[in-house]
């Protein structure tokens, strides 16, 4: 209920900043996903996992096969991080 309070409050342009610059997020990806979110990254062997960090409005961070380079960039950048499963 409170969720659906606050979106009723806020404009969309609010909406689409809420957490700018405080939150990021942290998603597992396959590499045919890679190609949509990050363009300039080269062709990936597809049987590998990667890990990104995006900001709190999707825009792309980071992109790496280490989990725990995406919380030292997060840290770096001072963002609170929550995962996407």
């Amino acid at each position: 209920m409170l969720l659906k309070e606050a979106s009723a409050r806020l404009t969309q342009s609010e909406l689409a900043h809420l957490g700018a610059g405080e939150v990021g997020y942290i998603r597992k990806m396959k590499s045919d996903e890679v190609t949509r979110c990050f363009p300039e990254a080269p062709e990936i062997d597809p049987t590998l996992d990667l890990w990104a960090l995006f900001a709190a409005d999707g825009t792309p961070i980071l992109l790496t096969d280490n989990r725990s380079s995406t919380f030292f960039k997060a840290a770096e950048d001072d963002l609170k991080t929550v995962s996407l499963h």
